[in-house]
């Protein structure tokens, strides 16, 4: 199992558990609603029990079908849409789930209230709809971002031992002149998201983008693993050559990149008021910055730093060629340089 399937399983897994108490809230909420002097008699055969039952099996085959159908299909298919565009899909497919839920609840007999189902509509509907958006604004910051500025965890800043990778796209002056601004636009937006799969197979978390360049971080034992920061540009790479014929017929030609990579310990920590994030601080980001402008220099497509390549396992697969000792653009001390390249 990769590592985007284990993760739509646990939000899946999430949205589940979350629906399950919903589920049980309603009926509760029902047999208060019950004993107040305006409430609606009860419909025959009613117990707690069997209401409980029926209103959390709704829930579990709404989770199971509904939140299925959110988590791997429509934020796949349209996660680059916008949110007013994903609410509709979300809506009919809903009204869909709805029905088999429905249907379900039919054959097996069970008694039913029309003002109540219409109740009970409203209700998912709403939850449907911010289940939604609670995915939406997941993947708006990022993996775990969302969940760590609501509680906190990064609101007094903490030391942290991070690999960052900046990948640069090559010739993009030239190829912004030639595409013009528009089309420019959306040659880096189908890049972005067409690198961002083997970002995530490859354990790792797309910190910012920042023009042209992606910055991408790891969790530093996460990164180090089957040299994962290392992989995943070479999985990339594989993949736009991939995507060669769809990248020709749009833009007349196909992405390639450059990419340095570095690690060291940061500072993580909320930042903003009107606009929260977190950010990471640190010389590790500005060296890895001058690490990716010497693949250039040295006509190579990726470089690391030497502390990083002492702790990868470059042997197998790579092909690792030391460059020597480097004095970067505003360093003191020099710093050695690995090429790496993928064996054939």
């Amino acid at each position: 199992m990769n590592r985007r399937t284990s993760y739509k399983l646990k939000q899946l897994g999430i949205i589940t558990g979350i629906w399950l108490i919903i589920g049980l809230f309603i009926p509760l909420y029902d047999r208060v609603a019950l004993f107040t002097t305006n409430a609606v008699a009860p419909i025959p055969k009613y117990t707690i029990a069997a209401s409980i039952i029926i209103n959390m099996g709704a829930a579990l085959i709404g989770a199971l079908l509904g939140g299925s159908l959110l988590v791997f299909y429509v934020n796949v298919k349209f996660r680059d849409k916008s949110y007013g565009y994903t609410i509709v899909t979300v809506v009919i497919s809903f009204l869909v789930v709805l029905a088999i839920v429905n249907i379900v609840l039919r054959a097996f007999d069970v008694p039913s209230d029309p003002l109540r189902i219409l109740k009970n509509c409203m209700i998912w509907g709403v939850v449907v709809a911010i289940t939604q958006l609670f995915l939406q604004i997941n993947n708006k910051f990022g993996k775990g971002v969302f969940w760590n500025i609501l509680r906190g965890k990064y609101n007094t800043p903490k030391e942290e031992r991070r690999i960052f990778m900046f990948l640069d796209l090559n010739s993009s002056t030239t190829i912004a002149e030639t595409l013009g601004d528009k089309k420019y636009h959306a040659f880096l937006k189908d890049i972005f998201t067409d690198i961002t799969n083997p970002i995530l197979d490859n354990k790792g978390e797309i910190y910012q983008y920042v023009g042209d360049e992606v910055i991408v971080a790891w969790k530093y034992e996460e990164g180090i693993q089957n040299s994962e920061c290392v992989k995943c540009f070479f999985d990339i790479k594989y993949h736009l050559q991939q995507l060669n014929n769809k990248y020709t017929r749009l833009y007349g030609l196909t992405p390639t990149f450059k990419a340095g990579i570095h690690c060291g310990k940061v500072v993580a920590g909320e930042v903003g008021i009107i606009k929260r994030d977190i950010t990471y601080s640190g010389d590790v980001l500005n060296t890895t910055s001058r690490i990716q402008n010497m693949c250039k220099e040295f006509n190579e497509e990726i470089i690391v730093s030497g502390e990083l390549a002492d702790s990868l396992r470059l042997a197998g697969h790579f092909a690792a060629q030391t460059l020597g000792s480097i004095k970067l653009r505003g360093k003191q001390k020099e710093m050695q340089l690995v090429a790496v390249k993928w064996k054939i």
